[in-house]
């Protein structure tokens, strides 16, 4: 049963071991004066380091000045904050309203939003096939409520009336 253990132990006893003998590095001087690292001694007068008796010293070098900012000032590199959602609502409302009149059946929900903006009132829609979106009268498209019918995402019909 002991020499079971003893081979493995050994195994690793001896890995450990000659692990350490070859992390041992050295600093020659090649060729030209060239520095050389190896892991074995340098020839006599060539040696410029040994790493184990002389290990590296660690070097902070400074850095460029850089401007000093406020640190809530913004800076070139911030990136921008993504618009808030009611931004967003705004400027899709700001779209033309007169445009209103270039809607035709086929386009999809997604086009007459990008095109004039969302409705000012839906009804059906989401799980239903059919939707109903009114825009009221804006100015550029003054005493006209549009009504646009989807049916299953696309223009159906485009009814435009002149209110009184």
């Amino acid at each position: 049963m002991p020499t079971r253990f003893a081979f493995p132990f050994a195994f690793v006893l001896a890995g450990t071991l000659s692990g350490h003998a070859c992390a041992t590095m050295y600093k020659c001087a090649g060729d030209n004066k060239q520095p050389i690292y190896q892991d074995s001694p340098c020839p006599a007068g060539k040696e410029l380091r040994n790493f184990d008796v002389s290990p590296v010293e660690i070097t902070v070098l400074p850095g460029p000045d850089l401007p000093v900012t406020a640190p809530n000032a913004p800076s070139a590199k911030t990136p921008k904050a993504p618009p808030s959602a009611e931004s967003t609502r705004s400027m899709l409302k700001s779209r033309d309203p007169a445009d209103r009149r270039f809607i035709h059946p086929g386009m999809t929900e997604a086009e007459v939003t990008a095109k004039i903006g969302p409705p000012d009132m839906t009804t059906g829609g989401k799980n239903r096939k059919a939707a109903r979106w009114s825009y009221l009268p804006a100015p550029g498209d003054p005493h006209t409520i549009t009504t646009i019918t989807f049916d299953d995402g696309k223009v159906v019909e485009v009814d435009r009336k002149m209110a009184q």
